[in-house]
C-alpha cells in the first residue's frame, strides 16, 4: 500500500513564521519525523502532497519522495486531487503528526480490512494531553477526533477508534507545539502513552 503526506499547510495558526511541515519538534521538522516513520513501516511508496502554500515543504522534501502537486484549496481539495494520480488502498497521512512512529502505522493497517477506514482517537486522550480539539465526532456513544491518518478506498467504509498519544498529538496552535516537545523529548512507553500521561 502506498501512502500520501498532507503538508501543503501554512501553518498560519502556529503563527504562520514557518510553513507548517517544516516546524519543529524536537530538532526535526514535523514532515521529516512523519516521513522517517512511514519509511520504517511495512507501506510501500510514499507520495508528498504539496500545494502553492507551502513552496519551502515542496523544496525539502521534492529528493527524498514524489510529490504530487494541487492547486492548495484546502485539505479536502488537496487530498482528492492526489487520490486521481495514486491507486488505493491509500494510507494517507497528514505532516503534522510530530509522535507517529511505524508501530502506530502498523496499528492502522492492522486495522485495515478492505474498503476505507477512518481513524479516531477519543476526544478524552486529546484532552488529557492537552491538545486543541478541532472536529468531534460520536461513535459508539463516545466523543471522538479524526487522527489525520486514514486509509482510502473504494467500497465501504468503516470506522475505528484508536486510544493512541501517537496519534492524539496534531500540531495545529501553539499549545500542541508544546505538548508534543514535551512529550518527544520524554520518550514513548508504549500502549499508545507516554509518561506522565
Amino acid at each position: 500500500m502506498d501512502a500520501l503526506v498532507i503538508c501543503g499547510g501554512e501553518g498560519t495558526r502556529l503563527g504562520g513564521e514557518v510553513e507548517k511541515p517544516l516546524v519543529e519538534v524536537d530538532g526535526r521538522a514535523m514532515v521529516d519525523r512523519v516521513l522517517d516513520a512511514l519509511a520504517a513501516s511495512s507501506v510501500g511508496r510514499v507520495h508528498a502532497v504539496v500545494s502553492p502554500n507551502a513552496p519551502a515543504t515542496h523544496e525539502h522534501v521534492r529528493d527524498r519522495v514524489r510529490t504530487i502537486e494541487t492547486p492548495g484549496a484546502g485539505y479536502v481539495a488537496d487530498l482528492g486531487v492526489a487520490l486521481d494520480r495514486v491507486p488505493t488502498p491509500v494510507l494517507t497521512v497528514a505532516a503534522d503528526l510530530p509522535l507517529l512512529d511505524p508501530d502506530a502505522i502498523e496499528r492502522v493497517l492492522g486495522e485495515h480490512g478492505t474498503g476505507s477506514l477512518a481513524v479516531y482517537v477519543p476526544v478524552e486522550r486529546k484532552r488529557a494531553l492537552g491538545v486543541s480539539v478541532d472536529s468531534i465526532q460520536g461513535i459508539d456513544g463516545r466523543d471522538v477526533a479524526p487522527t489525520g491518518v486514514n486509509v482510502v478506498s473504494t467500497g465501504e467504509e468503516r470506522s475505528t477508534v484508536v486510544d493512541d498519544a501517537r496519534l492524539a498529538v496534531n500540531v495545529n496552535r501553539p499549545g500542541d507545539l508544546a505538548v508534543a516537545e514535551r512529550l518527544s523529548s520524554g520518550g514513548y512507553r508504549g500502549n499508545g502513552s507516554y509518561p506522565g500521561v
